[in-house]
């Protein structure tokens, strides 16, 4: 079982919402971006950390706009469930930008990494890290992983939604679309998937069919069960023949 929600910004009711009490050992909560715990390297924060990694199932999370890119590199890199993850604490780990899990019986690619609409009031390596943007190598690696999944995996999960559903919901808050979005679209032209979430917008909302803006509900996301729509089925017949 996978639950997603979105930005936590290191506040730990979210874990206390009563729909957690579901998930077991190899269930997960995904977390679309802004997981905030990360950001001051004080006991207190590490105290957070290893009571999160104490719980009885997956805590897992993209990279949103503000987080604090030094002390999250501190953490290294190893291979868990098919892809490159940073281990944080027992059952705490990041999920990173361009990767294909399986996880809890589910295809997951995870791109996290956003670009901050309140630059203008911010310091580098203060409150505010130019690694939020995601690099060229990050960009093609996304693409060649999923390409190794055949282009079709279960759950997309980001903090920055794809251009196209940037536009649709242009709102305040959205921010000027960027190359980040643009990125996103074209995998969202190229792929197959089930559900995608993405946090950025601060926004609990569904767009159908399969489409998610999350914030702080709690979306059960692999009893989604859509069927594929036209364009997806003639490319799938397309590559049968």
């Amino acid at each position: 079982m996978i639950y997603i929600t979105g930005d936590t910004h290191a506040d730990f009711s979210r874990f206390k919402n009563p729909a957690l009490r579901k998930l077991k050992k190899n269930d997960a909560l995904i977390i679309c971006g802004d997981f905030g715990f990360i950001w001051n390297g004080s006991a207190e924060e590490k105290k957070l950390l290893e009571k999160i990694g104490k719980l009885r199932y997956n805590v897992l999370f993209v990279e949103g706009s503000h987080e604090n890119y030094d002390l999250l590199e501190q953490y290294e890199v190893s291979e868990w469930c098919g892809g490159k993850t940073r281990l944080i604490s027992g059952r705490l780990r990041q999920l990173m930008r361009g990767q294909v899990y399986e996880i809890a019986g589910k295809k997951v690619f995870s791109f996290g990494g956003g670009q901050s609409d309140d630059s203008y009031d911010t310091v580098e390596g203060q409150n505010w890290w130019a690694r939020e943007i995601p690099s060229e190598e990050e960009l093609a690696e996304g693409m060649k992983n999923l390409e190794n999944a055949g282009n079709s995996v279960d759950i997309v999960v980001t903090y920055e939604p794809p251009s196209g559903l940037h536009d649709f919901l242009d709102q305040k808050g959205a921010g000027d679309r960027n190359h980040i979005n643009t990125y996103l679209h074209g995998i969202f032209e190229k792929i197959t998937f089930n559900g995608w979430y993405f946090g950025k917008l601060h926004l609990n909302k569904l767009i159908p069919p399969k489409y998610h803006a999350v914030y702080d509900g709690i979306t059960a996301a692999d009893k989604i069960a859509i069927k594929k729509p036209a364009r997806e089925k003639r490319r799938d017949e397309e590559k049968e023949n």
